[in-house]
């Protein structure tokens, strides 16, 4: 069933006659006739701006140009003349599939059509200003600048691609600026993870990064106030982890001039701590070692100091601070139950 036939199918009254006049022409007229048919058709769709239905008559008009098949036109008295009228009719056809190609911001199919009426006719201006039209819409500055100077070359004056020079430039002067603002964005990016770098090694601080990092959103380890001064202060985002009771808490700065129990004391009690276990002077604070073991966290000491004080044997994974807290009646315990799970079976 050919799309005419599905088309009869599901349309009524004046759509059915409209669509018996084209199935006529498509069996009537040499094949000149019936791809200027398809042409003049489309151009009244595209008058009214029905640029789908448009194109498709575009598309048929092709279709009947390229169809080269013995016998299925009618003969024409004027063989070289319908050479001339198929072949200005595929360049004003695929110049028109371009408008709608651009109108339904198909800009590729635009372009295209563009470049097979330039190779065609390399003189013509509407193919040179659509395509111009199609490529900034792409934000290809440079392309369709080339398309807009070659359209003027022919056509000095031509308003439409005069316009578009106008728009090209404005376009490129927005994109350098963005360009410009996400260089230097990046360089900074780059130089604010320099000092961060620098600002550890000198406080010797282990850092190391996974494969994984888990996704603290806008936590961050970094230096504030001024993130380029490897001066400032460290801030370190830093989860507590209640092994005994399989629940957590998140700080999401954590100063490198604070203590634990700055934090501690606003966090306890604890709203799941039914037995009161959880009291700043009633828990023990442990972070482990590079190597699997474990340091006792002094409360009163401040963040630095506890991970100068380690000697090198803690190390900061994927810029997140872990340390586990655990009731001192439970302490013995717990870490018993982690020296097991080190030592092999």
């Amino acid at each position: 069933m050919t799309d005419i036939d599905q088309a009869q199918q599901d349309s009524a009254g004046e759509e059915n006659v409209f669509l018996e006049a084209i199935r006529a022409l498509q069996h009537e007229g040499t094949r000149a006739e019936v791809a200027e048919g398809f042409r003049e058709t489309g151009n009244e769709l595209a008058r009214e701006k029905k640029w789908s239905d448009a194109r498709e008559f575009y598309g048929k008009s092709l279709a009947t140009i390229r169809d080269v098949e013995e016998g299925k036109w009618e003969e024409s008295v004027d063989v070289e003349g319908d050479k001339r009228r198929i072949r200005d009719t595929e360049e004003k056809v695929l110049v028109n599939r371009a408008l709608c190609n651009l109108e339904m911001r198909n800009y590729r199919s635009c372009i295209l059509d563009c470049a097979a009426t330039l190779k065609l006719n390399p003189q013509n201006v509407k193919a040179y200003y659509r395509s111009a039209r199609a490529l900034l819409a792409l934000d290809k500055i440079p392309e369709a600048q080339d398309a807009a100077d070659r359209g003027l070359a022919l056509d000095p004056t031509n308003r439409s691609l005069l316009l578009t020079t106008q728009q090209i430039s404005a376009r490129k002067a927005i994109l350098d600026a963005l360009a410009a603002k996400k260089l230097a964005e990046t360089e900074r990016a780059q130089r604010i993870k320099l000092t961060l770098t620098t600002a550890l090694r000198a406080r010797g601080i282990k850092v190391r990064e996974t494969k994984q990092p888990p996704d603290l959103e806008d936590a961050t380890m970094h230096l504030s106030p001024d993130p380029l001064s490897p001066t400032s202060t460290l801030v370190l985002p830093c989860v507590l982890l209640y092994p005994m009771h399989a629940q957590s808490d998140f700080i999401k700065q954590f100063d490198e001039t604070q203590c634990l129990r700055d934090h501690l004391e606003y966090i306890f009690p604890l709203p799941w701590d039914n037995e009161g276990e959880y009291d700043v002077d009633t828990v023990d604070c442990f972070m482990e070692t590079i190597n699997g073991g474990l340091i006792r966290v002094g409360k009163k000491v401040s963040l630095l100091g506890v991970l100068n004080e380690s000697g090198g044997k803690v190390e900061i994974v994927d810029g997140l601070v872990k340390i586990n807290v655990v009731p001192v009646g439970k302490s013995r315990k717990w870490i018993e139950e982690v020296k097991a799970r080190r030592t092999p079976g």
